[in-house]
């Protein structure tokens, strides 16, 4: 009989180690994981030992699962520091590969060590949360969701206990919610959209201190939900009566817009895997090489049905959770705006395309020196420059996009906004990213609109609009892949012909648009 496996290993592929480390100790230990149990005090390393094979027979024999659970309760020493490492290693390196009973058995046994508090058990759900896939509407996927939603749920007092784990459950779900509440489909569809509703109104209700902690991309998510009706009343009160969240000296949204939100949770939408993937992209890969490592990246992760929905959630982590070195930036590695480029091709929609350009351009919405920090807004600065002139429509594109937002994204607060923009292109030049807006204050083939409007918005600022003297910090490179365009009709024009479909596609926060309206997206 062959022994019970942990992953899907393909035929010619040796086993995985941890694999090999688990099922080793497991049947070597075998005689001592049946009732009774022995009474001995293990060592350090036999104590190790006996960790690793309890894990091993709880995830893949459910029959037994109870009894190595009891076990582990009776010689537990740390915490369950050990048991808990051995799960989390598991999930962040191996959870695709994992065999349905195994997936099925680390949800219960999670459960069952957040009941009791255990050491690391914060790790592991948050691991847990960044192994649900954005686009991904196949029942293995939506099964994590629902499962992993529940325990929060059912375990409130001990969620309000790990403010971590709280706020990124929370910023998880409201991703999520924006892409199933479009979804139309089965019973089991309905109950997770109304389990994600009522998770994330009961955070956003009773811990509004805590959720503030996401910061300016909060506001992002909120955005894309206001036509479901429990979010329409939450963007009320957070837009005309903030006294409602009962936060002290939480006076107005534009201290939300302030608040730079921290790496960690940027990196929840983006899978470990494609982490890995990514920074190895922006790490190695030189210019010119790029094409096969991005067509290998597409067809790894933006092939599927609803591949759209996750770009925007990569652009936001290139964008300010992978910061290069100085060396590698002026290296022949390929740039983070070259890779922003070709994911905005990625788009094939619209509204796809807006919210990956929103989540390019919104920190230069609210960017204060003292909070912010360069690199978040750098891409989107070069990836401008640098397709004059091969690529101009993107350059026009991003720019007519950039002043679309300075003037429609919150009506009320546009002084904020403005300053925001400006100093994002002084702080720009200053830093030396480029060493003057010249190239685009004076690039006549860029409509005489935008020019105008950027020179109106610098004329505010200390920004100073010089010639160059040696061109662009990073120069650019032409090579196969780099940047594409992004659509061959203007969006000026398209604007021209429809102004409500553009900004509909912003999403501006002050509009409460209705549902109808989201559809038609």
């Amino acid at each position: 009989m062959n022994p019970p496996k942990l992953l899907h290993v393909n035929p010619h592929d040796a086993q995985n180690p941890i694999e090999l480390c688990l099922e080793e100790a497991f049947f070597h230990l075998q005689p001592q994981l049946k009732p009774p149990f022995p009474l001995t005090i293990p060592s350090p390393s036999q104590y190790s030992q006996l960790n690793h094979a309890i894990a091993y027979g709880i995830l893949t024999d459910p029959h037994l699962a109870r009894t190595h659970l009891t076990h582990l309760h009776a010689i537990v020493t740390d915490g369950y520091g050990i048991f808990t490492a051995i799960l989390v290693k598991l999930c962040n390196e191996f959870y695709s590969k994992l065999l349905e009973i195994p997936r099925a058995q680390l949800i219960w046994v999670c459960s069952k060590l957040v009941q009791v508090s255990a050491v690391g058990i914060e790790l592991l759900a948050i691991s847990l949360l960044r192994q649900i896939l954005g686009g991904d509407f196949k029942e293995p996927n939506l099964w994590l969701c629902v499962e992993l939603l529940k325990i929060l749920s059912c375990n409130w007092d001990w969620l309000l206990d790990e403010p971590l784990v709280l706020t990124s459950a929370l910023f998880v779900y409201l991703r999520l919610l924006a892409d199933h509440y479009r979804l139309v489909g089965s019973v089991k569809l309905e109950e997770l959209k109304r389990l994600e509703i009522d998770f994330c109104v009961k955070a956003l209700r009773e811990c509004f201190g805590l959720c503030l902690r996401i910061g300016r991309d909060l506001v992002r998510l909120l955005q894309d939900l206001v036509y479901i009706p429990e979010f329409r009343d939450v963007w009320k009160d957070l837009l005309f009566d903030p006294k409602k969240f009962g936060v002290l000296g939480f006076a107005d949204i534009s201290e939300i817009y302030r608040v730079r939100t921290p790496n960690h949770y940027l990196l929840l939408r983006i899978t470990p895997e494609m982490e890995s993937q990514l920074r190895f992209l922006l790490t190695f890969v030189k210019f010119g090489n790029q094409k096969r490592y991005q067509l290998w990246f597409a067809k790894k992760h933006l092939s599927g049905p609803g591949y759209e929905t996750i770009v925007s959630d990569i652009v936001r982590f290139i964008c300010c959770a992978h910061h290069p070195s100085n060396e590698i930036i002026q290296s022949d590695v390929i740039s983070r705006w070259a890779v922003i480029g070709w994911l905005l091709k990625c788009c094939k929609r619209n509204y796809f395309e807006a919210n990956a350009k929103l989540a390019l351009l919104y920190d230069w919405l609210f960017f204060d020196e003292k909070v912010d920090n360069i690199m978040n807004i750098e891409p989107a600065m070069l990836l401008m420059v640098n397709s004059i002139p091969q690529y101009l429509d993107i350059t026009h594109t991003l720019l007519e996009f950039l002043f679309l937002l300075v003037d429609n994204y919150d009506v009320a607060r546009r002084e904020l906004i403005v300053r925001g923009v400006s100093t994002s292109f002084s702080m720009l030049v200053k830093r030396g990213v480029v060493h003057s807006l010249e190239s685009l204050t004076s690039c006549a083939p860029l409509s005489p609109f935008l020019r105008e409007k950027l020179t109106s918005l610098l004329a505010g600022s200390s920004c100073r609009v010089v010639k160059p003297v040696t061109g662009l910090l990073n120069k650019h490179r032409e090579s196969d892949g780099e940047v594409a365009p992004s659509s061959p009709s203007s969006q000026e024009d398209q604007h021209k012909a429809n102004p409500k479909l553009c900004n509909r596609s912003v999403r501006i926060p002050t509009m409460l648009p209705c549902a109808t309206d989201n559809e038609n997206c």
